[in-house]
C-alpha cells in the first residue's frame, strides 16, 4: 500500500490534480509528490488536508 492513501483518496475524491493542491501549499508539484512518497508526520499531515479545502474552495470560485 502506498504512503499517505488516505491523502491520496482525499485528492481524488476531491477530484483535484496535486498541481492544485501544491498551488494551495505555494510549492511545487514535484515537492508535493516527494512529500507523499513516505508517510506524512500529523502536523505535515494537516497543514496538507487545509491546503486541499482550500484549493476546493478556490475551485468553487
Amino acid at each position: 500500500m502506498q504512503a499517505n492513501q488516505a491523502i491520496r483518496q482525499l485528492i481524488a475524491t476531491k477530484r483535484l490534480k496535486h498541481y492544485e493542491v501544491a498551488a494551495a501549499l505555494g510549492m511545487s508539484e514535484y515537492t508535493l509528490c516527494k512529500w507523499l512518497r513516505t508517510e506524512l508526520e500529523p502536523e505535515r499531515k494537516k497543514i496538507v488536508i487545509k491546503a486541499i479545502d482550500e484549493a476546493v474552495k478556490a475551485l468553487e470560485m
